[in-house]
Formats: structure tokens, C-alpha cells, sequence
């Protein structure tokens, strides 16, 4: 999986309803491309499948993991940049700019660790993080 594959994921788990035509245009592929991007996923187990999510269910998905990471920037990262590059990432609902040894702390959900570690990458390789540390949610009421 690479940047462009992470960024298809993001905007299907925004809106699985996504044309290929559009997923081409927002990422700079054409429809054919995104097409065959979107069924390698499927075919490696990546894409599950989709579904259709109403009232509260919207904003936590049935199984994988909520978690929450807080966020320490680069020194060479400011908030408005940080803050624009996660809005981008579908798998983060909420960003929080703090007080304390943290700058920000963000709640995401990921599928599985894996899907984890790749979003902790791409915070620290895209996104200007320096040092994060994360929990994961056991239980929610």
C-alpha cells in the first residue's frame, strides 16, 4: 500500500458511494486507474466491504479499534498546517489542539493494529508529528 492507496481509503471510508471517476480526480489517477486500485484492494483483503451507517452508528464504525493518540508537532510544523493535513485522513474524527506536553490529541479508528501502525506513520512522515503516544479505547458506553 502506498500514499495514494491510503488516501482512496480515507475517501471511501468518507463516502464508499464514491464514483471511480471522482476517486481518480481527487487523488490525480484516472477513473481506469482508481478502478483498478479499488479492486486490488478488494482483493487483498484491505476493503472488507461496504455498508451503509445510520444515526450515532455514523461516527464509530462495528469492530476494529478507537484509539487515541496524542500528538507532539516538529518543531518545524505549525497548527494550521498539521491541523489541514489530519482533517484530510478519514480514519481521524476528531482533532483537539491541547495545552500540556502534547500539542494535539486526535481519536481515530482503525480496523486492526496494522491500519494503526500505517496511521502512525503517515502522522509522523506527512503530517509534521514528532512524537506520539497512543491509547487504545477497551470499552465505550
Amino acid at each position: 500500500m502506498d500514499v495514494i492507496d491510503e488516501k482512496i481509503l480515507g475517501l471511501l471510508q468518507e463516502n464508499a458511494r464514491r464514483s471511480f471517476s471522482e476517486l481518480g480526480r481527487l487523488v490525480g489517477l484516472s477513473t481506469n486507474a482508481a478502478a483498478a486500485r479499488v479492486r486490488r484492494l478488494e482483493a487483498d483483503g484491505i476493503i472488507l466491504g461496504y455498508t451503509v451507517r445510520t444515526g450515532k452508528e455514523a461516527t464509530r464504525p462495528r469492530g476494529g479499534l478507537e484509539v487515541f493518540i496524542d500528538v507532539r508537532l516538529g518543531a518545524d510544523t505549525d497548527y494550521e498546517t498539521f491541523a489541514g493535513k489530519v482533517g484530510s485522513i478519514g480514519q481521524i474524527v476528531d482533532a483537539v489542539h491541547m495545552t500540556g506536553p502534547y500539542d494535539y490529541l486526535l481519536r481515530a479508528y482503525t480496523p486492526d493494529t496494522g491500519a494503526l501502525d500505517r496511521l502512525l506513520r503517515r502522522l509522523k512522515k506527512e503530517c509534521g508529528a514528532a512524537q506520539t503516544q497512543t491509547r487504545v479505547a477497551l470499552r465505550s458506553s
